[in-house]
Order: structure tokens, then sequence, then C-alpha cells
């Protein structure tokens, strides 16, 4: 005898009498990107932050069209003009809940909900007016005419949307580079066509994305065209995750190849007359230069040292790595040995400033950074080298030098093993394709084969 389940999923599928799928989710508060049981937990600083930003109701329902839930406009309702945390949750729970009401009620935001308005709006609005300030207007209390009037995304809003979730999750550099390759295709897209930052964001098309990124390939480089696709399929995912696209195309679309261009390593010769030039000229660069040699850092991991990420003691520093957090990586003693006196020096203060070692300096890690590669690059220009020189050279040339030095006595593996474990790289492929890509392993001479 067949299950009942059994019974139901073969008319579901033959006769499409009815629909198993639910045509809506649940609705949900966004409470400023916090958790509002841990409210008593936050600092005065987080819970004003979180105040700070729009709480809404929000949920998805079915489109017709694609058959997927589809994120729908959030649901406001004049919350954000109460002040007390208190006071706007409990406002925004009668909200969702009154919505979630409506919803089983049969309100659909895809079809004509006249007859439901009719029958439900001399009333609804009544158990809304609470907690509002006198200024509040009826519209903004009524939660029917902001279901009914509720639409898609449009494009700028959308982008605006992934925008606030990728400020709390990416860190601060990256997402000023995710920011500006959105703010970029927004502007491109508006000098396109006039009006189309307010068209509802489903009406972005592939072929004009592709057309964006073809027009990215003629002006910069292929490189620079793939950065963007990566970034805005990012973007495109973070709508489809919450259910405000229905797909993320962007990611289908090829990406190209290209070749990046990577700092050479220095000549045994050039790398010591550099040195000895920053000594007697630099000393601040000098040290910064040695962090790099010495600790396999890279430039930004060197902007980001502050004093007290250096435990003397121990002999270690913690440092925010490109693939990993809180690393703590060894000084060796030829680097300690270097190191000034710091005893003096605030805990909170950066490592390294333009002045002094040890200080304030109130920028972006990221202009940090290249404020050390405009300074380095009049060393550059006194010694005539090309753009494929940089700070980054010299991290290449000392863990070349360190491969070739191990390598001396010990097997390859031997040698990538205890190098993997100085280097901070997190597998032994990406250590291989390191030192592939910096040529750091060379053969043997093999004159003595040659006829």
């Amino acid at each position: 005898m067949a299950s009942i389940l059994l019974l139901l999923q073969t008319v579901h599928k033959t006769v499409h009498v009815f629909n198993m799928k639910p045509n809506y989710s649940k609705p949900k508060i966004f409470t400023g990107g916090v958790n509002i049981k841990e409210w008593n937990k936050l600092s005065k600083d987080k819970k004003f932050d979180a105040l700070s930003k729009d709480w809404y109701v929000y949920f998805t329902f079915r489109n017709p069209t694609t058959n997927k839930l589809q994120r729908r406009s959030n649901i406001k309702a004049g919350a954000n003009r109460i002040k007390s945390k208190e006071e706007r949750f409990d406002y925004l729970m009668i909200v969702r809940d009154n919505l979630e009401q409506l919803l089983k009620m049969g309100f659909n935001p895809y079809e004509d909900n006249t007859e439901l308005e009719k029958k439900l709006l001399p009333n609804f609005n009544s158990s809304l007016e609470i907690n509002l300030t006198d200024n509040t207007t009826k519209e903004e209390t009524s939660l029917i005419d902001d279901l009914l009037e509720t639409s898609e995304y449009s494009i700028e809003d959308a982008f605006e949307y992934v925008l606030n979730r990728k400020k709390n999750s990416l860190a601060a550099s990256s997402f000023s580079v995710f920011k500006s390759r959105t703010n970029k295709f927004l502007d491109w897209l508006k000098e396109s066509k006039e009006g189309i930052g307010k068209k509802p964001i489903t009406s972005l098309t592939k072929k004009t994305v592709i057309t964006y990124l073809n027009d990215m390939l003629e002006k910069t480089s292929a490189s620079n065209r793939n950065n963007t696709r990566g970034d805005l399929s990012a973007l495109f995912q973070t709508l489809v995750d919450d259910d405000i696209l229905p797909d993320n195309y962007i990611k289908n679309i090829n990406v190209l190849k290209s070749k990046p261009e990577r700092n050479k390593t220095y000549g045994s010769k050039l790398e010591i007359d550099i040195l000895e030039f920053l000594e007697k000229n630099d000393p601040i660069l000098l040290l910064f230069v040695q962090f790099i040699s010495f600790n396999f850092l890279r430039p930004i991991e060197v902007c980001r040292l502050k004093v007290s990420d250096l435990n003397l003691d121990d002999r270690t520093l913690t440092v925010n790595a490109k693939n990993k957090h809180g690393k703590i990586k060894i000084i060796p003693q030829k680097m300690f040995d270097l190191l000034p006196d710091l005893s003096s020096k605030n805990e909170n203060d950066l490592l390294f400033t333009p002045n002094e070692i040890g200080g304030i300096w109130e920028t972006l890690e990221t202009n940090r950074r290249d404020y050390f590669t405009k300074r380095f690059k009049d060393i550059k220009d006194k010694f005539n080298l090309g753009t494929e020189y940089g700070l980054y050279s010299f991290r290449h040339t000392s863990i070349t030098n360190l491969y070739r030095e191990f390598n001396k006595t010990l097997t390859p593996f031997e040698t990538k093993s205890k190098l993997m474990q100085i280097t901070g790289h997190q597998t032994m492929d990406a250590l291989e394709k390191y030192l592939r890509d910096i040529d750091a392993a060379l053969p043997e001479d093999y004159s003595s084969l040659l006829k």
C-alpha cells in the first residue's frame, strides 16, 4: 500500500492541484545587525550604532514567474522614529505579527488585494498606532499601505543593501575596493541610461554586465576586468542569498586569462646596495623593509602592526595576515636586535608612522601602505628600477635565499616543510605555487651533461 506522502507527491507532480511549497517565509525583524537577545551585553557605542541604523521587518514571497522565494522590500512603517530599543522592537513585533496574519489571510504582493484591503483597512491602523510621535503620518502607520506599495528593490537600493551588509563582514581595505567597484558600475549604468538606477534590480541583465566588463577591459586590463567581475559576482550572490534575486548569472561569465605583474627578486649586490643606502638616508624605511625581509611580512601587514602586537618577552609578533587573522610569528634574533626601545610608547601606537617608530597616524591602512610604497619609489628612482621591483620584492628575495640555503642540506620535501612554517603559507600546494612564481627553485649547473 502506497504511503500518503508518496500519494501527495504524485498528485502534485501529475495533477498540480495544489502547491506543496509555502508561498512565503515567516516575517523576521532586522535589528541593526546585532542579536537583540545580547543587547544588555553590548557596549554603549554598539547600542548607539545599532539604533542609528534602520530597523525593519522583512520577508520573502514566491515569485510566480521564477517560482522561487524572493525577498521583498523592507517594511519600516515609521519604526525608526522611535529612539529606544524596547519601544522600537515592541512596535516591530506588532508589525511582524500583523504581517504574518495578513499573509495567512491571503495577501499576495503579486496580485490585486483590493478586496482584502477593503475588508481590513478600516480596523487595521488602530493596532499599529502606538508609541509613535505626534507627527507620524497615518500613511506611515498603515502596514497594509506599505505592503500594497511594496515593489522589488531598485538597482540603487539593492547595491546600497549589499554595501551595508559587506561593511560589517569585510576588512576595511577589502570593503573600500568592493565599494569603489560597485559604485563605478552604478555610475556607468547611470551614464548609459538616465533613470536606470530606479529600475528594479531584476531588470539588470547579463548582457549589460558583460558590456560593462568589456568596457573595463578596453580601458584597463584583463586582471582589473576579472577582479571587477569577482566583486560584482559577490554582490549578486548576496542578493541571491537574501532572496532578492533568483540567480547569480555573473558567476557564469567567463574569467579571462591575464598576466599579473609580479615583483622580481633582487640580485645579491643590488639588495645590499639598497639596504646600505637606506641605512644612511632613511632608517624608518629601512626597518620597514627589514620586517618584510626577516619576518616575511607583506607591506600592508607591516602597516597594521601596533606596539602591542610585539611580545618582546616571548619574541613573537601577532599580525592580521592575508590567510589568517591573529597569526603569531616568531621574531628572529636578527630582527630582534634591530628593534628600537619601545618602552615609552603607547601600546595602541602604530609601529610605523612617517616620522617615528611608534606613534599616532590617523588614516586607513591602505593609505599607509600607499605612503610607504611612494616613499620607496624615490629609492627605486635612485637605482633606476622599473615597476617590476617594489617593497614586495624583498619578501620574494628573502624566501628565495632561504629556500636555496635549506636545499643545500635537506631534501626538497624537508626544505618546503621547514619553509612553510616560516613563510606562513597554509598548504604545501600554496607554497609550491609561490616558489614557482618567484623562480626560487633553480637546478644545479648541468654543464657536465652537455655535449
